[in-house]
């Protein structure tokens, strides 16, 4: 426990519990990615009533909110406490990797308080899509995962403009409410989260500008003008996107930061695809000549191949053209799944893009890197 009446941090007791007076959560300097850290430097000469983790300080001092990862007990916990409370819960998921970024049980561990799913990064799909196709899709798709939210909507966290018409459905549900903005890590959570402040800086009915961190470990709370607040929970760790196997400069080309372009292969039986060298896809058997579209970021090189030839190619050059990994020495194990398509389909690689199948009747293999976790779903586009 804190130590109480000490007026500075005793750097001679490694045992020391110390704790963040903004978050509640416990200082350490080991993982920046983890609650409540704050470098070692930083309690230099500090008093225990002056200390908070560097997230807190950021939101306090530049309006700035940064994602802290909690481990799925903690969250499970934590969606738990809010399904004993009346409240909006918002779920922010990425639309190019809804499956992989839905949170696990949504429907049944928020209780009877209604959900708004929202599909964020819509800025990133290809501008032909309509938007009303898409959030049927969306509401379809969380069907199928047992959830039915109260509306869905489609947003771009970088845009203030298409954050505010979410602020604005959120005050049309939410009532008499809390409201709960929920995700996984990377679905642009902390982004919309940080927009919401920036307007409220702007907008006498958004959120007050006095937000201030809340007590409880791991959520930050925005005061709303009518007296209850809007929570920002951390995101959960989804260790089966590809993202949380790479090291970051792998990561970087796997991340769009441009719109998607459809890239179609008309493919035989017997030819594979190469998603940069995290990724394959073989067209096993089928009917004849049928067409694929890849859709992963356009920093991601496409190498078509010879089935007979793929695995020879990825030994020789992974690292080359087949990037990422940038060095061979950071080669990944692959693992492959076999699927049989009856209808038209997307072939999901969790944070890594989707190839959707437009012939039926056919046999495909699927090889991504071990640990990442691979779906198939009606088609998106």
């Amino acid at each position: 426990m804190m130590k109480k009446g000490q007026d500075t941090v005793n750097h001679e007791n490694p045992d020391e519990v110390i704790y963040c007076i903004g978050c509640g959560a416990q200082l350490q300097s080991q993982d920046p990615n983890q609650p409540g850290y704050l470098p070692q430097s930083a309690l230099e000469g500090r008093s225990e009533d002056d200390l908070y983790c560097k997230r807190c300080f950021r939101l306090r001092h530049y309006n700035e909110l940064a994602d802290v990862q909690v481990t799925s007990d903690d969250f499970l916990n934590m969606l738990g406490e809010i399904s004993q409370e009346e409240a909006l819960v918002v779920n922010v998921v990425d639309i190019l990797d809804v499956n992989g970024s839905f949170v696990p049980g949504i429907g049944r561990l928020t209780g009877n308080n209604p959900l708004i799913i929202v599909g964020n990064k819509f800025d990133l799909l290809p501008k032909s899509l309509k938007r009303g196709k898409l959030r049927q899709w969306l509401e379809e798709v969380s069907y199928d995962m047992g959830v039915k939210p109260l509306a869905v909507d489609l947003i771009s966290a970088v845009r203030q403009g298409s954050v505010a018409h979410l602020l604005d459905l959120i005050n049309e549900y939410r009532g008499d409410r809390d409201v709960y903005i929920v995700g996984t890590t990377n679905v642009g959570k902390s982004t919309l989260i940080n927009q919401i402040i920036n307007l409220a800086s702007q907008e006498e009915d958004a959120v007050t500008t006095s937000y201030f961190p809340g007590t409880t470990l791991g959520k930050i709370e925005i005061p709303l003008d009518d007296g209850h607040k809007l929570v920002d929970t951390p995101g959960i760790f989804q260790p089966g996107q590809v993202v949380h196997q790479l090291n970051p400069q792998e990561v970087k080309p796997v991340i769009p930061r441009k719109e998607l372009k459809p890239r179609t292969y008309q493919l035989n039986p017997g030819q594979s695809l190469f998603i940069g060298g995290l990724g394959r896809f073989d067209y096993v058997q089928g009917p004849g000549k049928a067409s694929f579209v890849v859709y992963a970021a356009p920093s991601l090189s496409i190498h078509r191949t010879k089935r007979e030839r793929a695995d020879d190619l990825y030994q020789s050059q992974l690292g080359k053209d087949l990037t990422p990994p940038f060095d061979s020495k950071d080669k990944k194990t692959l693992t492959k799944r076999t699927f049989k398509v009856d209808q038209a389909s997307d072939l999901v690689y969790s944070g890594l893009g989707w190839v959707k199948i437009n012939a039926s009747g056919v046999e495909v293999e699927v090889h991504i890197i071990q640990g990442a976790d691979i779906f198939i779903r009606k088609p998106m586009i």
